[in-house]
């Protein structure tokens, strides 16, 4: 067979210049991509009615339980081989190709009516009877994801996902104005990843002829099982809530729920994913390093909460006046969710940097457990928390992640190579830092009334901001500037030194 070449393994120093290259691609194209998509959604969100995202949430169940069928275990399997061969490469087409088409077909014939029976909203079933188009492009983005992030080439996937981001924001604002409702939620998915997938292919060249003959290919089927038994327990985990309240919730209270969830999880849901992309990249490169792989986590972790404990504090502090100025006075009920909700997200963030260095360490199993558990303590939560509506759910999110975080760090941590302590002081500053930019924040905004009366409500989100920005940079430049000189090394492409 002929083998497709791999670079020759890199030193820690080059292979870290690779990874500041990887993350400014593959981060910096997220914020683009998600800055261009996020103001189409905010824009598409004034326009539509709750319902039409409880709706929408109902099949994002379906949706998500399907994709992690959809082979993207099995490209993760060719990322983290040493070398591979061109029929391995036909091969895993071949697996994509047939198992995104028995996916559609499923989807069609069994679960889109089960579907409109259990939520009892038929034109839900119609929708997913639509939605059945996205596996179609499965297979031409998840080959050339594989062998690009081989080479850690995410130039190219960043410049297919910021021209696939607009295509697809411009649909979205289109349909929104044009009057189509709840089917405009529909056909912008469709559209982001078609364009994303012709370019992916484009860029790649990977648009070989599939190979259906799977001889020799049972340890990249393997481990893609393995990945996607991972996957159904993150499927359990992240959709139970949805699946258990849209029995018991209306579409327009499921709306609140689901939009208040989509504005507390954009950092870990939009910018934590391509971190982890990179992150799984390298330290497949440096899997028999194994304290290399433990202060590359550690890193990973203190930077990652650097960004994230501002945003997460400070959307629980400015909730109010936050959901009033982006999403109008319609979308009022959010914002005590939106609070409570915040309050859990730090847990998640950290529970999720676990899995990409297990799985490279050759311990994708490690991701199984966690994920199992964390399904089973947030289901019970949900089952608990649903009978008080979204707020209920937001105070079952409080209750069970940091337990759910507690057993995944005593189960990972060994396996990572890094020290509980090592951990905690990565998180403590950024911690810290938050906590009093929130409370500084909450003071300042119930003191307001009082000193600006009438002040409109996008100021006082304006200068609650401000305050906050201040008090977090004030606070770590003093005591954690150690964190703040390493994350602008990494953003002006310099070395770390540790």
């Amino acid at each position: 067979m002929d083998s497709v070449a791999s670079p020759p393994p890199p030193d820690e120093r080059s292979l870290a210049a690779q990874v500041r290259r990887a993350v400014i691609w593959r981060s910096g194209s997220q914020i683009v991509a998600q800055l261009v998509q996020w103001a189409a959604t905010f824009l598409v969100i004034r326009i539509l009615a709750p319902s039409d995202y409880g709706l929408f949430a109902m099949c994002q169940v379906v949706l998500t339980f399907m994709a992690m069928l959809n082979g993207y275990g099995l490209a993760s399997g060719l990322i983290q081989q040493k070398t591979i061969s061109h029929t391995e490469v036909r091969q895993l087409f071949g697996m994509l190709i047939l198992l995104n088409v028995g996916l559609a077909v499923v989807q069609l014939a069994v679960l889109a009516p089960l579907a409109s029976a259990y939520y009892r909203q038929p034109i839900v079933g119609d929708m997913l009877r639509v939605q059945a188009l996205l596996y179609l492009t499965t297979p031409f983005i998840a080959l050339p994801y594989a062998l690009l992030s081989r080479a850690m080439d995410f130039r190219h996937q960043a410049k297919a996902n910021i021209v696939a981001s607009i295509a697809s924001a411009s649909a979205a604002l289109g349909g929104a104005l044009y009057g189509l409702g709840v089917w405009t939620l529909v056909l912008a998915p469709i559209v982001l990843f078609t364009v994303r997938g012709a370019m992916m292919t484009a860029s790649a060249r990977s648009l070989v002829w599939p190979s259906f003959d799977f001889r020799g290919a049972g340890g990249l089927a393997r481990y893609g099982g393995i990945m996607a038994a991972g996957q159904l327990f993150w499927f359990l985990q992240s959709q139970v809530d949805v699946f258990i309240a849209g029995r018991s919730f209306s579409p327009h209270m499921l709306g609140i729920y689901t939009t208040s969830l989509f504005l507390t999880q954009i950092f870990v849901a939009k910018f934590v994913p391509p971190l982890n992309e990179v992150a799984f990249s390298a330290y497949a490169r440096m899997q028999h390093d194994a304290d290399a792989i433990a202060r590359a986590f550690v890193r990973a972790v203190r930077i990652v909460m650097v960004v994230a404990m501002p945003f997460y504090m400070g959307l629980a502090a400015t909730a109010e006046p936050l959901v009033l100025t982006v999403l109008g006075e319609k979308w009022r009920e959010t914002a005590p969710v939106v609070h409570l909700l915040a309050l859990a997200m730090p847990f998640m963030t950290l529970q999720v940097l676990f899995t990409p260095a297990c799985d490279a360490r050759g311990r994708p199993g490690i991701g199984v457990r966690n994920g199992a558990t964390g399904a089973a303590i947030l289901g019970v939560a949900f089952l608990v928390g649903v009978h008080w509506g979204p707020t209920g759910m937001g105070l079952a999110w409080i209750a069970a992640y940091p337990l759910y975080l507690a057993i995944s760090a005593w189960r990972s941590l060994p396996v990572i190579g890094a020290r509980l302590r090592d951990v905690a002081d990565a998180v403590a500053s950024p911690t810290l830092a938050g906590i009093a930019m929130a409370l500084i924040v909450a003071l300042v905004d119930d003191a307001l009334p009082a000193i600006l009366p009438g002040i409109p409500v996008a100021l006082r989100l304006g200068l609650l901001v401000a305050i906050g920005a201040v008090v977090y940079g004030g606070w770590m430049l003093v005591f954690s500037r150690g964190a703040v000189r390493e994350l602008i090394a990494i953003v002006r492409k310099r070395p770390v030194t540790d």
